[in-house]
């Protein structure tokens, strides 16, 4: 089994991600290499690198800003081993993720995505819990126990439904995502659109429920110039209509209706509809209300 791969695409708050990056460091397994590439400016963040002292640890600085898709591109042209992981910027790895990771790989050689135990936590670092989350560990989430070998349509529908993945937790086969590729006109929604991809070329997932990684849950300021205006709806909406079609192509009706029907992201732009009155983003509001009533079918 080879070294895993960890890809940081970093932008923003520095303490997070050297919080971040000291979690890698502490893993149990030492069998890993962390790639650092900062799209953005901050002052410092080259010479705390670099007095990092660890080889395992490599750091690259844009000269331009990529943005979050082009440096997402940019980390994965540099993905060298067989298996890897786009770690959030501001998340953390438990100790034991890339023991538990390995071990998986070990059970399940050939499979292109591991999803394992995620523990969601606030911006102050304790563990926190939101709708959306407590939606996906009740409602979404398969309730199989242990390790469980996914895919094909049942996979897409249940994904479809409501997207219950952690994207920065999930490690991936590195051929595998460098065949697919990320979509050129997808940011928000791009993680759920790889994952599509991937089970329609005939991949599978390993689900796992032992508790390796935390993924940190920023609460949205209610007066958030952008928190509200519904863009993200919008291009989900994009998204689930092509997927719809390409998947009726591919001869699984039932994830094409359960991407049109894509009911678990139009409740959550609804829930979003009073916080954008209560802000005065009436444009937001209508837009949200407009992606929370209209279910994407196809063009007469």
């Amino acid at each position: 089994m080879t070294t895993l791969e960890i890809l940081l695409p970093y932008y923003g708050d520095v303490a997070l991600m050297q919080e971040a990056v000291r979690s890698v460091l502490a893993q149990t397994d030492p069998d890993w290499r962390l790639t650092v590439v900062d799209d953005g400016k901050e002052p410092g963040v080259p010479e705390w690198f670099a007095e990092l002292g660890d080889s395992r640890v490599r750091y690259f600085r844009n000269e331009q800003n990529l943005g979050v898709t082009g440096n997402y591109r940019k980390c994965l042209g540099l993905a060298e081993y067989e298996h890897l992981v786009f770690m959030g910027t501001d998340d953390v790895m438990l100790p034991g993720y890339v023991a538990t990771v390995r071990s998986i790989l070990t059970q399940y050689p050939g499979v292109a995505m591991i999803q394992p135990g995620v523990q969601v936590i606030g911006s102050d670092g304790r563990p926190s819990t939101s709708l959306a989350d407590e939606s996906k560990r009740r409602i979404y989430a398969p309730k199989q126990r242990g390790r469980v070998l996914m895919g094909g349509e049942d996979l897409a529908v249940s994904l479809l439904k409501g997207n219950w993945l952690y994207f920065p937790s999930i490690c991936w086969r590195t051929e595998a995502v460098k065949t697919t590729g990320f979509r050129d006109n997808l940011e928000i929604i791009q993680d759920l659109a790889l994952v599509i991809d991937l089970l329609q070329a005939g991949e599978q997932m390993v689900v796992d429920d032992e508790r390796v990684f935390q993924y940190r849950r920023h609460a949205v300021s209610i007066s958030s110039s952008s928190a509200f205006s519904g863009t993200r709806f919008t291009e989900a909406r994009r998204y689930f209509l092509d997927a719809a079609d390409r998947l009726d192509a591919q001869g699984w009706p039932r994830a094409a209706r359960a991407s049109r029907l894509h009911l678990s992201a139009r409740i959550h732009a609804l829930t979003l509809v009073p916080g954008a009155m209560r802000a005065g983003q009436w444009q937001g509001a209508k837009t949200l209300l407009r992606n929370a009533t209209s279910t994407a079918r196809r063009p007469r």
